[in-house]
């Protein structure tokens, strides 16, 4: 493992405007090609957090992919983000991972917000992925999957105690303002009990809905300590996470000989 190059984009996402969203998080980005690995954007981020955007919903065929495709060669990063995304089973929110290649991974949200009733209107996806990129183990979540730690929990392989799932966990997100302490207070927890970094991006402003949004997008090390923590204005940041720090941490406090053995089972509830 090198050292990994995580870079938060935070903007304020345009109700309903693919186009001008595409053209916005391409400008927040374009600064940072060849200084950065991963080029996090948030939930949603062509949208907005919206139910009625759902018949304007784009299939793995649409714009966004190439345009993704064509900004990860750009940048010489990997980009990230969710999209809502139809397919033959319902529309998906779906965290979308692109290569410098063009190499295309996804990863359909679990837990759907009931609250805004997203359960009614999406179909949600069954199981959670991990997967390496320069040399580092990546798990993908969205939103309200921060709620779940069983579902976010790392797991070890006791046969080979050096064995993790990740080494970082990743958040993209639409979370509301008045719910930023538990936001603030679930990243710093899931880095320390997943002895993993955690990076994670929320939009800011207020969206077609009226709900606000704080941003306080962060980068956060294996000891819960904030490497970026952002404010509530359009901004982007990059953090960058020390291997050697990280592998240290784990052998100086390795509280994985001594976890849980468990299954993760397919489908929810």
């Amino acid at each position: 493992m090198d050292d990994l190059r995580v870079t938060l984009v935070q903007g304020d996402t345009l109700w309903h405007d693919p186009d001008g969203n595409r053209a916005m998080y391409a400008e927040l980005a374009r600064p940072v090609a060849g200084l950065s690995d991963i080029v996090v954007l948030p939930e949603t981020f062509t949208s907005g957090f919206s139910n009625d955007a759902l018949d304007r919903a784009e299939d793995m065929d649409g714009p966004t992919i190439p345009w993704m495709q064509g900004l990860a060669r750009e940048l010489d990063a990997a980009v990230t983000g969710s999209v809502q995304i139809r397919t033959d089973q319902g529309v998906f929110n779906r965290m979308l991972w692109v290569e410098p290649d063009g190499r295309v991974r996804h990863y359909d949200k679990r837990h759907l917000f009931r609250m805004a009733n997203e359960h009614e209107r999406y179909s949600a996806g069954r199981e959670r992925i991990t997967f390496e990129f320069r040399g580092w183990r990546i798990c993908p979540l969205v939103c309200y999957d921060l709620r779940f730690p069983v579902f976010c929990r790392n797991r070890f392989d006791h046969d080979a105690p050096g064995r993790f799932d990740y080494d970082l966990l990743l958040f993209v997100a639409n979370w509301p303002a008045p719910r930023r302490h538990a936001w603030r207070s679930l990243l710093v927890a899931r880095a320390i009990e997943n002895l993993a970094c955690v990076a994670a991006v929320n939009r800011v402003g207020t969206d077609g809905n009226d709900v606000p949004y704080a941003g306080d997008s962060m980068a956060i090390d294996m000891l819960g300590q904030a490497l970026v923590d952002l404010t509530q204005q359009p901004s982007v940041a990059t953090a960058t996470f020390p291997a050697s720090a990280l592998q240290a941490h784990r052998e100086r406090f390795p509280a994985q000989l001594d976890a849980d053995r468990f299954e993760l089972l397919p489908g929810v509830g």
